[in-house]
């Protein structure tokens, strides 16, 4: 494992061990990354680069565009997604790519609001053909309209969703779409002809991120 600071961002990588493997990034919070990691690598079905990416301003960098917050107390989300992409892409990933072996493929996951950027990011560069997004903020005001209205740079390999079984049951309006919402967008990916899966776990938002979160990274990878 390296840990460096690439653009400001807590970036630690952990190379395959042979050559032409695939790239996983995955986007954190609170320095989970090694932890999804390890826990992808049992039972993963090929050896794979993975690298997280920290110390991200999350309801700026994760998030497409400004909505105000969606509860008392919360905080707004203020769009600068593609900012950040364009660090990932032309800064961040190329640094990366310079200490693992000449990847495969280059997959993109995350949870939350990361699971929604990974999703975001297809129609924003063709750097990415693999997604995993577990517990994605796919509640987000105006994204299954963007969805419908733009095309994707590149149509990727496939797709992965899951949600937790109680994360629509809430009292909070915006939140409550969450299933719905994430239920039609893998239905979308499906009948465009991608390979795609959507899995339901057991309990709340907050429950078991990690695992999730792993058990999506090995689904790319087959």
């Amino acid at each position: 494992m390296e840990g460096l600071t690439i653009a400001g961002k807590e970036v630690r990588i952990f190379p395959a061990k042979g050559e032409s493997a695939p790239l996983v990034i995955l986007h954190t919070v609170q320095g989970e990354g090694e932890s999804v990691y390890r826990m992808a690598l049992e039972d993963a079905p090929t050896d794979f680069s993975f690298a997280a990416v920290g110390k991200l301003a999350w309801d700026d960098e994760m998030s497409p565009w400004e909505i105000p917050p969606i509860s008392r107390g919360d905080t707004p989300c203020t769009g600068g997604a593609d900012v950040y992409l364009g660090t990932l892409t032309e800064t961040i990933l190329p640094e990366i790519l310079r200490r693992i072996p000449p990847p495969s493929f280059t997959a993109l996951a995350g949870y939350s609001l990361a699971g929604l950027f990974a999703v975001y990011a297809m129609y924003r560069t063709g750097a990415f053909s693999r997604t995993a997004s577990a517990s994605g903020s796919f509640w987000y005001p105006g994204f299954l309209d963007y969805v419908r209205e733009h095309e994707m740079k590149r149509q990727p390999e496939c797709m992965y969703f899951s949600l937790g079984n109680k994360e629509a049951k809430t009292k909070n309006k915006i939140l409550r779409s969450v299933e719905e919402n994430t239920r039609r967008l893998e239905n979308r990916y499906r009948e465009a002809g991608i390979r795609t899966i959507y899995e339901e776990n057991q309990g709340n938002h907050f429950q078991n991120a990690e695992e999730r979160m792993a058990k999506g990274i090995r689904w790319i990878l087959r």
